[in-house]
């Protein structure tokens, strides 16, 4: 009989696919490699700025060199705040070259969010934009003991265009408390003499909630983002410098694994626009022609509903990919009727440093036929996923569980968290939380959350099967579902919808249009439109907070 542990999936991967890989320590080596190869090649592009291979690590290792000479040694830990700016990438390098370990945090934090990562990690020095430090960061640190250094940023920087839409407002100026990065990393000199970064070193702690609503800190090793990254090299099969998006956030594992990472071990081209705003994405799509990118399913809603969208905005593209938010079957048809490429589905948590399964280029994921949810993809063939009861036991193919991954990805731990790590990576499998099933070929199906299950009357909802439903209705552009408390049925399902330009229907309509297509169980008794959904910084759309209005 076929178990999880024989990989059925691997007879979905091609030779290359399947093939051995054998990444460097870190992505540091690969940055290394990279700046010996190719010197003068464009490494980051950046609206009208860009810089070289060598430029960058000249720069970083200026960075380094502050760094050390201010007192920041091997294992100390570092904030990075920023956007998609080359700041972000020249801050990260210099804090793996001093041996120290990156802490990626959301700029959007405010100050409560920031301190408590501040304390957890006894962080030692902060790089961030000019502005965050003033708005709440240089009195966030004052009382934060352990932070020693300050460096602050102008994202304006590196650049000469100054797109409105996302760089607004006149330069903050220099920051009482801290010493200007770029000043630093051009005057800064050579980079310390430390030790390079060992496989199983701590590259980054990626500060995630999980299922306990407790920040904690996944600890992500180098050899955890190389391994990755080496697997996405191979598996797209892209030419040597082609051109990485920047869709997803590099602050987010997604975008630091498939983006950052990935473009190194393809001595690549990282193409950056600041933030997300679609309109200057398609812009940059133009510009910068570029291969692979991959963001959430929200970005590729928000860019079909662009009002200047064309197909010639998508044709430089090898592979487009969706990780980090549920990706609806409607809109990966709806995106390829109108625009051509077929959006590669992904999944993949921080605790397993991005992807534990994707869909091949050249495949398309099945659509399951009784839920009608599509498939994230397969796992890879280094990596074993299995579905499991509550006990850890395997359950069958084609039955609904929790699903837990084991692989070179998945992290040692949580950053002085024992009782969780215990807990979510027994004997170092990762319990994802998540609930979902694999079919005999391998297609791994993720259904929902198992705290966001809905018990309407005694029958379990899961909110992504109404929610791709509704994404089937034209005038839906995004869709959440909750619990809410009910007197009668213990709890009922309520829909949140955000409209495409132009579209009108009542809320009773949208019930009605589900009430067709479920079980009366499952059909929103209740539909609210509003302007916009509620989404993190990568793009997942905030149930919680949609619980909470309700």
């Amino acid at each position: 009989m076929t178990t999880y542990q024989d990989k059925p999936w691997l007879a979905l991967l091609t030779a290359a696919q399947r093939g051995p890989v054998q990444p460097p320590p870190s992505p540091l080596h690969a940055f290394r490699t990279a700046v010996r190869r190719a010197p003068d090649r464009t490494a980051l592009a950046y609206f009208d700025g860009r810089l070289s291979y060598a430029e960058a690590d000249a720069l970083s290792d200026g960075l380094a060199g502050h760094l050390a000479a201010r007192g920041f040694g091997p294992g100390d830990r570092a904030v990075v705040m920023l956007q998609n700016t080359p700041h972000f990438v020249l801050a990260v390098l210099a804090v793996w070259k001093a041996g120290g370990v990156v802490v990626p945090v959301n700029p959007m934090y405010k100050a409560a969010e920031t301190r408590h990562i501040l304390d957890d990690a006894e962080v030692r020095a902060v790089l961030c934009a000019d502005r965050t430090w003033a708005d709440h960061l240089r009195a966030t640190t004052a009382a934060t003991p352990s932070v020693r250094i300050a460096l602050t940023a102008d994202e304006r920087g590196l650049q000469g265009r100054h797109d409105p839409r996302v760089l607004r407002g006149a330069p903050a100026g220099p920051q009482d408390g801290a010493d200007d990065l770029l000043t630093a990393a051009r005057t800064g000199g050579p980079a310390p003499a430390v030790p390079e970064p060992a496989a199983a070193d701590t590259a980054l702690i990626s500060y995630t909630s999980g299922t306990s609503g407790t920040p904690k800190g996944a600890i992500n090793t180098h050899g955890n983002i190389s391994y990755n990254a080496e697997r996405q090299r191979t598996g797209l099969g892209l030419p040597e410098g082609a051109t990485y998006f920047a869709l997803a956030p590099l602050f987010h594992i997604t975008g630091m694994v498939c983006e950052f990472a990935a473009c190194l071990a393809t001595v690549g081209t990282l193409a950056l626009a600041y933030r997300f705003e679609a309109g200057t994405v398609l812009d940059a799509f133009l510009e910068h022609r570029p291969a692979f990118t991959v963001g959430p399913s929200t970005a590729y809603m928000a860019l079909m509903a662009h009002p200047d969208v064309t197909p010639g905005h998508f044709a430089s593209f090898h592979c487009m990919s969706s990780g980090g938010a549920p990706l609806p079957p409607a809109l990966v048809e709806r995106f390829r009727a109108d625009f051509g490429p077929y959006v590669h589905n992904g999944y993949g948590l921080t605790e397993c440093t991005a992807p534990c399964a994707s869909v091949p280029p050249g495949r398309q994921a099945p659509v399951d036929e009784v839920s009608g949810t599509l498939a994230v993809g397969v796992p890879g063939p280094d990596t074993v996923v299995r579905i499991v009861d509550d006990a850890g036991r395997d359950l069958p193919f084609g039955e609904q569980g929790e699903i837990a991954v084991r692989g070179p990805q998945v992290v040692p731990g949580y950053w002085r968290r024992p009782d969780a790590t215990a807990e979510t990576l027994p004997d170092g499998e990762l319990r994802t939380g998540d609930i979902g099933f694999m079919d005999r070929d391998g297609w791994l199906y993720v259904v929902d959350r198992k705290k966001d299950m809905i018990n309407a009357a005694g029958f379990k909802v899961w909110p992504r099967e109404v929610e791709d439903v509704l994404y089937t209705h034209p005038a839906v552009r995004e869709a959440a579902v909750v619990g809410v408390p009910d007197p009668y049925r213990g709890e009922t399902v309520k829909a949140y919808v955000s409209l495409r330009p132009g579209a009108s229907p009542a809320p009773e309509e949208l019930a009605a249009y589900c009430r067709e297509r479920l079980a009366a169980y499952k059909y929103p008794r209740v539909v609210e439109v509003l302007p916009e959904l509620p989404k993190t910084a990568s793009g997942k759309i905030l149930r919680r907070e949609l619980r909470q209005r309700a």
